[in-house]
């Protein structure tokens, strides 16, 4: 009898050596870190917490990794809804221009889906690329919270 092979995913640690803010009109943020490779094994079912352990000042972190068929599903979501909210967004669009470039009698005014469509067309703009970009780089490895002196870290997906 074959055993279910699990699979690996690779994470780095990162330190965050320095966070720095300046500028008084335009705030220019400038951060230093230091990023160590792990290799952590996925679950053969559910989700199960992993100790990560900082190599720079030894801190022990805790994660939460999650199997391969349930990070390619919330991937495949998170791409399904970035794909709707562009979607949404055009019609929004198309709706608001139609709307708003129509001549109204006097006394008249705009239909109630005019503010509903230019929310919408706000609210898309910024979800599309930001669901987009976590589905793409989600790889089922999240962070627990830490108490504050481990707050100076993250863990980050290794790109291919």
């Amino acid at each position: 009898m074959s055993r279910p092979t699990t699979s690996t995913v690779e994470v780095s640690v990162r330190h965050i050596l320095s966070d720095r803010t300046t500028g008084f009109l335009t705030r220019t943020r400038r951060i230093t870190w230091r990023d160590s490779l792990y290799r952590v094994r996925r679950p053969a079912s559910g989700k199960q917490s992993v100790e990560l352990t900082c190599p720079v000042c030894d801190a022990s972190l805790l994660a939460e990794v999650r199997t391969e068929a349930r990070t390619r599903r919330t991937s495949a979501v998170l791409l399904v809804l970035a794909a709707l909210s562009v979607v949404v967004f055009f019609v929004a669009f198309v709706y608001a221009v139609h709307e708003g470039g129509r001549t109204l009698p006097e006394g008249q005014s705009l239909s109630v889906l005019f503010p509903v469509s230019i929310l919408s067309i706000f609210v898309t703009f910024a979800a599309a690329p930001t669901l987009f970009l976590r589905g793409r780089h989600y790889n089922g490895v999240t962070m627990l919270d830490a108490p504050k002196p481990r707050r100076m870290h993250g863990i980050k997906p290794v790109r291919d």
